[in-house]
């Protein structure tokens, strides 16, 4: 069963982790409000996130939400009560789409796969959050949009993840229009990588995730973190740098029984080292 990612929490936690197998399932709980990302949420997440980066018991993580709604984004309800303050909710605003980016980048950092199980629309800053894992998985019924053009806010936050994963004139279309896309549209850009038939997402996701965790967790760190570095590069940077990790990675323990483990036959036994 799901339990509060933070257990003091007297109140309903909008945040649920619940651990399947070797796989942690954090699990959007704002429901009512369409799991928009309010300042309390995105707090909650990174520093669920934080503490799974040192739980040795977690190997792959998945993000998924309750709901019909994925996550509709910002709390806009939340944003426009700070219009009262003094500078008109500036550092306010400034606080919360810093915080909002380190939380994505704690995805993006985290040194285990992590896996969106998306049930329905993610728009905005929740389709920020689709883009900011490693790999998606999508029911049928799911859309995605950066629809902050229709109300006078350009998805600017979300467009660093979305152009990062999709080609420039999609990701662009996408950001000038605010049209929703299909998830199996998603999935033909590259947003998300399958589509399964409505209420098996989130299966279908952990067991995405348990396929991944079954590798060497040494190696699958070393791995995502390279790709993400390298991305940044130029091709002859590139390159090199992956060179140097892969030499690296070759006089790990793991990378040697692995070796070994397919020039004899068999099932290789990982020390995550």
């Amino acid at each position: 069963m799901a339990q509060p990612a933070r257990a003091e929490n007297a109140h309903p936690s909008i945040l649920l982790r619940e651990q399947v197998g070797d796989v942690a399932v954090l699990t959007l709980n704002r429901s009512a409000a369409r799991n928009s990302l309010s300042d309390g949420l995105i707090a909650e997440l990174h520093a669920a996130l934080n503490d799974i980066a040192n739980d040795k018991d977690v190997r792959a993580v998945v993000i998924a939400a309750n709901g019909p709604a994925f996550s509709a984004g910002h709390d806009l309800k939340e944003l426009t009560a700070r219009r009262t303050d003094a500078d008109r909710g500036r550092a306010y605003f400034g606080e919360l789409m810093n915080a909002c980016s380190a939380m994505m980048q704690a995805v993006v950092r985290l040194p285990k796969p992590v896996v969106a199980a998306v049930q329905g629309i993610a728009t905005a800053a929740g389709c920020q959050l689709v883009a900011s894992c490693d790999l998606a998985v999508a029911s049928e019924h799911a859309r995605f949009a950066t629809p902050g053009v229709d109300i006078g806010l350009f998805c600017s936050t979300p467009m660093v993840a979305l152009s990062r994963n999709v080609p420039r004139k999609q990701a662009m279309e996408m950001l000038l229009t605010g049209e929703p896309i299909s998830a199996e549209r998603a999935r033909e850009i590259g947003l998300v990588n399958r589509v399964v038939p409505a209420g098996t997402e989130r299966d279908a996701a952990i067991a995405l995730a348990q396929q991944v965790a079954r590798k060497s967790a040494h190696t699958i760190k070393i791995g995502k973190e390279a790709f993400y570095r390298q991305a940044e590069m130029d091709l002859a940077d590139a390159y090199r740098f992956a060179a140097e990790v892969m030499t690296e990675n070759m006089m790990a323990r793991d990378a040697e029984e692995g070796i070994g483990a397919f020039i004899e036959k068999r099932v290789p036994v990982w020390e995550d080292r």
